[in-house]
């Protein structure tokens, strides 16, 4: 059996980035042109994500003495570590939309990807550096001794880890648990609002079912969504509540509604799974190796991009879908 080497990636990557710059909806801001482009350092950070060089200082020694990178990349120059430690911190919103658009592509070039029905989750990662306990986090005061607190980290439950100081990345994936939209923010902010703020895309994607846990429940968003001819599911919602908003159901949709209901956990929990395999956060409350929410934002947004190139890979070389040990493999 053929596998995909690195030179593969690299250059389907970059032909996604290609395409993806004729179509980006944001304009190009007025001022000095960018030294180095978004499309070159998001292939040079995805590496070093893959490799687990996460520091600035690493990234940048290993780019300066892998000259050939930079042809490979398209860099005329090694950036220095300042500008490579700025451009990390900016590249949200870039990445946000760029997996948005690998997600359509995928969804138009005939991969079996499917708006109709998505599942949506949120997972905790833990904040780097030690914990700052809320009562000294609401006060504003780090004890004497704490060092490297992450200041932009919060407080959340996880019923699998319990409470936890971090993160949460929200996700939203197909059927097949190809990811479709994210979202990086403090562990405390409440799900139901960040599905407030997706609402627009996920109607403008024209999603018909939405499946997510309890922790979405809420009558009047679910009235408003299926205003708007989506329907919210979760696990509360059985068939009669379900017919008193969209109406009746024949047999057929019955069964296809109860059984995407009860496909949650094995869609969307797992990528969780694979998401850490790829970022190198296996352990205790998936620990993050980088602070602040401007970092931490950029490196699970590459994550999600590095997970939604290796499904992409995989079905194209009729490998597992699901199988991030390739990719992972081939960068290290």
């Amino acid at each position: 059996m053929y596998y995909p080497d690195a030179k593969e990636y690299i250059t389907f990557v970059f032909s996604l980035l290609d395409e993806f710059a004729e179509k980006r909806r944001t304009p190009i801001s007025r001022g000095r042109p960018k030294r180095y482009s978004d499309a070159a350092l998001i292939v040079f950070y995805a590496m070093m994500t893959l490799k687990e060089i996460n520091t600035i200082r690493g990234q940048h020694r290993w780019l300066y003495t892998h000259p050939l990178m930079l042809e490979t990349l398209g860099l005329r120059f090694c950036p220095s570590r300042s500008t490579l430690g700025r451009r990390y911190k900016v590249l949200l919103p870039v990445l946000s939309e760029f997996s948005e658009f690998i997600a359509d592509w995928a969804v138009s070039h005939g991969y079996g990807f499917s708006y109709t029905l998505v599942y949506e989750d949120k997972s905790l990662f833990k904040a780097r550096g030690p914990v700052w306990h809320k009562k000294d986090r609401a006060k504003n005061h780090i004890p004497k001794g704490l060092r490297n607190v992450d200041k932009t980290a919060n407080w959340s439950k996880s019923a699998y880890h319990g409470w936890v100081y971090g993160y949460g990345l929200h996700l939203t994936t197909t059927r097949h648990g190809f990811p479709v939209m994210f979202d990086v923010l403090p562990a405390n902010v409440n799900e139901r609002k960040v599905l407030d703020k997706k609402q627009q895309r996920i109607i403008e994607k024209q999603i018909r079912c939405l499946i997510a846990d309890a922790g979405y429940r809420d009558k009047k968003r679910a009235t408003d969504l299926a205003a708007a001819k989506i329907m919210l599911i979760t696990p509360d919602i059985c068939v009669k509540h379900a017919e008193t908003l969209w109406g009746s159901m024949d047999a057929m949709a019955v069964a296809v509604f109860n059984e995407a209901k009860a496909a949650r956990k094995i869609t969307i929990e797992p990528i969780f799974d694979l998401l850490s395999k790829l970022l190198g956060t296996q352990g205790p409350q998936k620990p993050l190796p980088v602070s602040g929410l401007a970092s931490v934002a950029t490196f699970l947004g590459l994550g999600v991009i590095l997970l939604q190139l290796a499904m992409l890979m995989n079905l194209r070389w009729e490998l597992p879908t699901r199988n991030v040990t390739h990719i992972k493999t081939v960068f290290q």
